[in-house]
């Protein structure tokens, strides 16, 4: 192997409708700036097709999960998440992805950080990015994970084994508050908004009240730029009025079209990462809306009126249909938010680097790196 390459150890997962490479902290640089260059060079980025890298030239795509035994007691291991920008060069650490998440717990298993039990596996994972607890059930008969099984989810092919996800209080990821401006709505650019914080910020509209169907595609809304320009102009408001410091340098807050539903669920959703719609829709996502619905006054409310609990919402995405459990041990106790995801190891490896500047400027790693197996 040419001793100019960086080589570090990874494992290309794909997390529910997400996919992107798994790499223990311990072989990336402490330094958080070499580590974004690091992934920035792995992943391609600055390119549109990431031709030079790993990524797949689309943001769902585009993520990292970097995993590291727990730095607090009541977990088993950390989980930091990072959106790897396609076309720009910036790894944005800000927000979470559930998706990726659902495959923490049996890269983690595997990778001896947690031992894994008959016939099921709980794993505690502290998401690093918004300090919140997230228990993954992986399923370890035997005590080996499992991937094939007959669990099917809108917007990944085929079936697999099932990866629950439960979210002990999401609330206030970024901000520290569930409604971040202390109230239920808000008037932005003459338009009602929700400005939401649970496990990712969002920021709610109806789908009518920009002119916009609730079940235009993807490509649709993709290819409406007057309408993107307005979310993202709407965007950084509610960031400003969230706390979130220089929103268009970053993914969050998130902005959700909302409309009534069309195809036997609750609440019908376009949400976007956050300048193109996702096909699907982000676990984090979803347990933000779901939240929101069961909050009186927010938009989501108005949609669905009154939700038991325990009970459960069920999300219409451009993919299909997702559902969401929700429970509280007491009226005024956090809201419990469940998934259940699939995930599958997908390749197994060690990626190459040639930035000579991250090899100067590290280069006690570089030379660990470089000593291939």
């Amino acid at each position: 192997m040419s001793n100019d390459l960086l080589s570090i150890p990874c494992v290309l997962m794909r997390g529910g409708t997400s996919k992107g490479p798994f790499f223990l902290a311990s072989d990336l640089p402490a330094d958080a700036g070499l580590r974004d260059q690091l992934l920035l060079e792995v992943m391609g980025s600055g390119h549109p097709l990431q031709i030079d890298g790993i990524g797949g030239g689309n943001a769902l795509t585009s993520k990292v999960a970097i995993v590291s035994p727990a730095s607090r007691a009541d977990a088993d291991v950390d989980y930091l998440f990072a959106q790897v920008r396609v076309e720009q060069r910036v790894v944005d650490t800000t927000p979470n992805c559930g998706n990726m998440l659902a495959a923490v717990g049996p890269f983690a298993i595997e990778r001896g950080l947690v031992p894994a039990r008959h016939p099921r596996t709980e794993v505690r994972i502290h998401n690093v990015n918004t300090g919140k607890l997230i228990v993954a059930t992986v399923e370890t008969p035997n005590g080996q994970v499992a991937y094939r099984g007959d669990t099917r989810i809108a917007g990944a092919p085929g079936a697999a084994a099932p990866v629950r996800l439960a979210f002990l209080d999401a609330a206030g990821a970024r901000t520290g508050r569930l409604l971040p401006s202390g109230r239920p709505q808000d008037m932005i650019d003459g338009i009602a908004v929700s400005l939401v914080d649970c496990a990712m910020p969002m920021m709610m509209v109806r789908a009518a009240d920009l002119g916009v169907r609730g079940d235009a595609s993807p490509a649709e809304l993709n290819a409406d730029h007057a309408l993107l320009a307005r979310l993202e102009a709407m965007r950084i408001e509610a960031g400003t009025r969230m706390g979130i410091a220089d929103a268009g340098s970053k993914v969050i807050p998130k902005p959700v079209l909302l409309s009534a539903p069309q195809q036997g669920g609750d609440l019908q959703v376009r949400y976007f990462m956050p300048h193109q719609c996702h096909t699907a829709l982000a676990i984090t996502g979803a347990v933000g809306l779901a939240t929101a619905a069961v909050t009186p006054g927010t938009l989501a409310n108005t949609f669905v009126g009154c939700l038991p609990m325990p009970g459960s919402i069920t999300l219409e995405h451009p993919s299909g249909l997702l559902e969401v459990g929700l429970s509280r041990s007491s009226d005024d106790a956090p809201v419990v938010a469940s998934v259940v995801r699939t995930a599958r190891r997908l390749f197994e490896g060690r990626v190459f680097a040639t930035s000579p500047a991250t090899a100067e400027a590290h280069s006690t790693e570089a030379r660990q790196w470089t000593s291939a197996a």
